[in-house]
């Protein structure tokens, strides 16, 4: 991020700060320090907020440095505004996440339960 656009994020935070004090307390800081909301410097102050608040606005679009180090292929349907998470967690939150592999599957659990239906049906036939 550049020196401009931090600049520019400082004095919309301030903005942004100076906002809460007027919606909760109903006290301008910016006016209570320069002189009232009419003084000059309380005006370019509000002015130089306002221009760092269009400044930050590519801010919300602009790709990151970390990001732009992606080995993308160059194809139509590659988004280049969507983030892309390079070392996602398959983790559970609690702990391991649990391995299914070694459970059988329904259509193997029908076939035992078959073969064994079919076995006690043979028995009860050679016994009689």
């Amino acid at each position: 991020m550049s020196v401009v656009y931090r600049i520019a994020l400082v004095l919309v935070i301030i903005g942004a700060i100076n906002w809460g004090l007027i919606g909760f307390f109903r006290f301008d800081l910016v006016a209570y320090l320069f002189g009232g909301q009419t003084a000059v410097l309380s005006r370019w102050i509000y002015a130089f907020v306002g221009l760092a608040g269009l400044i930050s606005m590519p801010i919300l679009v602009k790709r990151f440095e970390e990001d732009e180090d992606l080995n993308v292929d160059h194809n139509e349907d590659f988004d280049s505004h969507t983030r892309i998470d390079r070392n996602p967690s398959y983790g559970m939150e609690f702990g391991d996440e649990v391995d299914f592999t070694a459970l059988k599957t329904t259509n193997e659990l029908k076939e035992k339960k078959k073969d064994s239906h079919s076995k006690n049906k043979n028995k009860h036939k050679n016994k009689k």
